[in-house]
């Protein structure tokens, strides 16, 4: 299940979801190396968040994890991780930085990651192996989720233009299309229960808790703003 636009308009350029689209690009392909684990600057392991830092059960790489946790946000495992992430956010972020205005969705944004890395980080470490915490956690989808929290508070009664494998295509109502997708992070989070990705990406849990932040400071961080009238 991909979303491929919604129907609602901006009031305003949306900055900032497109200076973090590009950052996140340019990252990847001159840091990264368009995924080869390593480009022009430093190999990924420097960047990349490892709950096992935390607690100081495994040796610490790169700034150590108060800035990984930052950093990890703008990296990608590859480019299906990384257009994925990106797709998600143009459709999504556009609006909920209308509402907010420029500065809110920065600080939003960047809160959201760290809750999502948070929730994660504490499941791992709680219920995880020593594997399982030294395993880089990176990607743009926690803070997306957050995104996506704030979405489904704000706008749940947009539409969302779907692609459903292997060729249907129609909207679905907002509400609709993040429930069923918190319900598939859920789900597979239960199955796997610290299921980190193999490829070194955000588990499931950081979805999670980066939707559960957005749905619970949505109105927060649009107290004050004035509302668009769709």
């Amino acid at each position: 299940m991909l979303p491929l636009r919604d129907n609602l308009p901006t009031r305003r350029f949306p900055v900032v979801t497109i200076a973090l689209i590009v950052a996140n690009v340019v990252v990847f392909v001159l840091y990264q190396g368009a995924g080869e684990g390593e480009g022009f600057f430093s190999s990924v392991d420097d960047s990349a968040f490892r709950p096992c830092e935390v607690e100081g059960s495994c040796p610490t790489t790169g700034a150590g994890w108060l800035i990984t946790l930052f950093t990890s946000m703008f990296l990608h495992a590859d480019w299906l991780h990384l257009l994925g992430n990106m797709l998600f956010l143009w459709i999504f972020g556009n609006n909920v930085e209308d509402t907010f205005g420029r500065p809110r969705f920065v600080a939003f944004y960047v809160l959201g990651g760290v809750a999502a890395m948070a929730t994660q980080s504490a499941v791992t470490l709680r219920f995880g192996t020593e594997v399982d915490a030294s395993i880089p956690n990176l990607g743009a989808s926690g803070a997306i989720s957050a995104v996506l929290g704030a979405y489904f508070v704000l706008f749940r009664h947009g539409r969302v233009l779907t692609y459903v494998f292997p060729f249907f295509i129609f909207p679905l109502p907002a509400y609709l299309f993040l429930g069923i997708y918190f319900v598939m992070q859920a789900l597979v989070g239960g199955l796997s229960f610290v299921g980190a990705q193999e490829s070194g990406g955000v588990a499931y849990f950081a979805h999670i808790g980066g939707i559960v932040f957005g749905i619970l400071t949505a109105r927060l961080f649009a107290a004050g703003r004035p509302r668009a009238r769709y």
